[in-house]
């Protein structure tokens, strides 16, 4: 690389970095000519990549050791998706821990609720009646 393009890079991943990391995604990335093509830097990690223009087309290529992180991401991605597609073809719950609750459990919280509901109701419905200034008909 050449001098000036070597001090830019160092200038700017030294220093400027973490002051751009407050920055928009706009402004992530910077484009720095060398003599093979191009340096990309990632102004939000630091990471620098080769780029080499092709038939008016600039190609990035991720550096050996991004690939490899890449891959084990992506790997570790793939086997939750497998796992959440077996939870999901089984009837399994998703979440670890306790089960889905039953039928009666589901009815009885149904029961509380409704019994709930009539009592909060029809205390709004004595207020209405003792605004109005009825009594209410308590059968």
């Amino acid at each position: 690389m050449p001098m000036p393009t070597t001090f830019f890079l160092v200038i700017v991943t030294g220093f400027a970095a973490p002051a751009l990391a407050e920055d928009t995604d706009v402004a992530r990335f910077a484009l720095e000519k060398t003599d093979g093509g191009f340096v990309r830097l990632d102004r939000k990690t630091g990471a620098l990549t080769l780029c080499q223009e092709k038939d008016g087309t600039l190609t990035c290529r991720m550096a050996a050791d991004e690939r490899a992180a890449y891959e084990e991401d992506l790997a570790r991605l793939e086997k939750r998706v497998e796992a959440l597609e077996k939870s999901l073809a089984t009837g399994r719950p998703l979440v670890k821990g306790e089960p889905l609750p039953s039928d009666e459990e589901v009815e009885r919280s149904i029961g509380i609720m409704e019994r709930f509901m009539r009592s909060f109701f029809g205390l709004v419905e004595e207020f209405k009646q003792q605004e109005e200034g009825a009594t209410p008909d308590k059968t």
